[in-house]
């Protein structure tokens, strides 16, 4: 399976992904994957989410979901 392949899979069994969640999966490129699964014409969204340091600060990480589709 590859990176991709692994990427599209955690987001559908878990509903989004972050980097920390991809580590798990040996990826440790996923901005990358997830470029290049949009120009294979996938529709992922991009949440900025902040989070709480191990020593208090505060950080913005990156959190990919797919979009849902509108229906008519």
């Amino acid at each position: 399976m590859t990176q991709c392949e692994k990427v599209v899979k955690y987001i559908k069994d878990n509903g989004t992904i972050t980097q920390r969640e991809a580590l798990g999966l040996g990826n440790y490129r996923l901005a990358s994957r997830i470029s290049e699964l949009r120009a294979g014409g996938m529709k992922i969204k991009t949440e900025d989410v902040k989070v709480q340091n191990v020593d208090g600060t505060f950080s913005w990480i990156a959190r990919y979901s797919f979009l849902e589709e509108k229906k008519a």
